[in-house]
């Protein structure tokens, strides 16, 4: 079903529930069907994530369209109906806000549901070439683990949003263990016990919030924060700082980042590639709620936390450069990666500037599509290096070298030679060995941040509008870009020349299943480039409606359930 079919056949508002129904459904009908028929999991999983993925770009497309009409409109208060109108609200229980659950679909959620889908596709295919049959329940926890994270960035009021994070914490406990053995059993329970304290500390923190406010309901609180007594303020900020360490421990904010490193590394390659928005569900935690609650307009707590923000988004920047620079193995240094994103995106957002955000969500979707690749390339790589080194090398006296006895088998004077005195010219390079140099290469540019990929024209976009904010922290967080974009340079050019530079044996074989979704990324990251003008207005036009929410907050609280339907309607249509 193509999207514009799907957009007839479901109005905007059902399609904000969709990409939560839709994979609990399909994980409620792969338990029903048993574990035995693995490949009609796999084709029912593949469908089912395509679908959702095509839900997140049509969301996505609405929610652009309406605001683009807003702005060519020009007028102030035309642009403050269109920011209002490219959001979505569905009451699932169809009660009055803020008393019943909502769903809010805008910008931002749009943007993190398409990540999202992206990622988890991209993931699926990989591990439909092997990893799905390496435990019984793979396709059910994947889909609960997309539930969890549709529903995260769906849902309009904290106490929901627990409870999608619970479900994609849940999920993603049984998928770090999909596969066995000791080392991953290890990270495991590390992962378990820091998430379940985590999780411990959102409860508390909502339950103080709720304490003090009297509601659960974001664009509620938001508004009845403003209206907290003196006496209670302090309370507060307490709650909020609770809440923030939670959100902050799983967006991976130093020194609450030591448990990603290992987890990622001993996840199976498609996990550890799905894992890598997981991080995003806490920097877009923190985002919502910090531009809803403590706005400028947010009377005595405007800004709360703003400088522990910045300055704990710059350590940790510091931090995952350094240990990039340090790391040895391929999985880790991966994993520092995206502790380096997850630190810059948190620097930026305490500026409290919407243009430095903009590029900060650029930059965003940038190194979460380019971190997955990487994840999935790391296995394509270590198998070459597995080969290389059951391969027989040059040196060893166990390899035969050709000789030249016949004077007919001589080569040609003046002809390049390697070291095997074989022809050099009109050699081709294989396929697999081709694939994979192009693909690190990308993947390096990409999470380096040099031209011409989209990890360059996201830093531009940050570094640019660092240079009109004032202060130290604005002038040191454009130095940490800059030394961050060296070190992973650095980093993954010694990676690449072990890989490749020193490999002797012949290069593993890949499918086309493996190499397809890596490929997708990457295409992925040359299309932000190409219409990099398109995306720069989109994620500034979000930062924009994320630092005012006076739109947001109006659509959410004038939401209004369905009426029942009148007596005289419901005798008309009955038999």
């Amino acid at each position: 079903m193509t999207p514009d079919a799907l957009g007839f056949a479901l109005a905007p508002q059902h399609l904000v529930v969709l990409p939560v129904l839709l994979p609990l459904a399909t994980a409620a009908v792969m338990l029903l069907a048993g574990t035995r028929r693995r490949g009609a999991q796999a084709l029912l999983n593949l469908a089912s994530t395509s679908v959702n993925l095509q839900v997140a770009l049509l969301l996505l497309a609405q929610v652009a369209a309406v605001a683009q009409a807003g702005t060519a409109a020009g007028a102030a208060d035309t642009a403050q109906a269109g920011a209002a109108g490219a959001l979505a609200v569905y009451l699932p229980g169809n009660w009055q806000v803020p008393l019943g659950i909502a769903l809010v679909a805008d910008r931002l959620s749009a943007l993190m549901l398409v990540l999202a889908g992206g990622v988890a596709l991209a993931s699926l295919l990989f591990a439909i070439a092997r990893w799905h049959l390496a435990g019984v329940y793979f396709h059910v926890l994947f889909q609960l683990q997309l539930m969890g994270l549709n529903g995260a960035f769906l849902t309009g009021d904290l106490f929901n949003l627990f409870v999608f994070f619970e479900v994609l914490l849940a999920a993603s406990y049984g998928l770090l263990l999909h596969g066995g053995g000791r080392q991953r059993v290890r990270a495991g329970l590390h992962y378990v016990a820091v998430n379940l304290l985590a999780s411990l500390l959102f409860l508390i923190g909502v339950a103080v919030l709720y304490g003090v406010a009297g509601t659960l309901n974001m664009a509620d609180l938001a508004l009845k924060l403003r209206e907290v007594p003196a006496g209670d303020r302090g309370l507060l900020h307490a709650g909020a700082a609770i809440l923030a360490v939670a959100f902050l421990a799983k967006a991976a904010l130093w020194p609450l980042n030591f448990w990603l490193p290992p987890a990622y590394a001993a996840a199976s390659t498609p996990v550890a590639g799905l894992f890598v928005i997981l991080t995003k569900v806490g920097v877009y935690a923190l985002l919502r709620l910090w531009t809803l609650c403590f706005a400028p307009g947010a009377g005595e707590s405007a800004l709360f936390g703003s400088a522990a923000l910045v300055w704990g988004g710059l350590v940790t920047l510091a931090f995952g450069s350094v240990a990039m620079l340090a790391s040895q193995h391929l999985a880790r240094l991966a994993g520092y990666s995206v502790i380096t994103s997850s630190g810059t995106l948190i620097a930026a957002l305490g500026f409290n500037e919407p243009a430095l955000s903009g590029g900060a969500l650029y930059y965003m979707a940038s190194s979460t599509l380019a971190g997955c690749a990487l994840f999935l390339l790391v296995e394509l790589l270590e198998r070459a290096r597995r080969m290389e080194v059951d391969t027989p090398r040059l040196d060893d006296p166990r390899r035969v070298l050709p000789t030249f006895t016949d004077a007919e088998q001589r080569p040609p004077v003046g002809v390049n030679l390697d070291d095997e005195e074989q022809v050099l010219i009109g050699r081709a390079i294989p396929a697999a060995l081709a694939f994979l140099g192009v693909g690190f290469t990308l993947c390096a540019l990409v999470i380096a941040g040099l031209p011409p990929l989209s990890g360059f024209v996201g830093k531009v976009a940050m570094l640019s509008t660092l240079l009109y904010v004032q202060g130290w922290a604005a002038w040191t967080l454009f130095a940490l870009l800059i030394l961050s974009g060296l070190a992973a340079a650095t980093a993954l050019l010694r990676v690449g020349m072990r890989c490749f530079w020193t490999l002797q044996g012949e290069p593993a074989r890949l499918r086309v299943v493996e190499t397809l979704p890596v490929g997708l990324l990457l295409a992925a990251c040359a299309l932000l480039v190409v219409r990099g003008e398109d995306a720069l207005r989109y994620t500034r036009a979000t930062a924009e409606a994320l630092h005012r929410p006076g739109p947001y907050m109006d659509a959410v609280l004038r939401a209004q359930p369905v009426p029942p339907p009148s007596p005289a309607a419901a005798g008309e249509t009955a038999p």
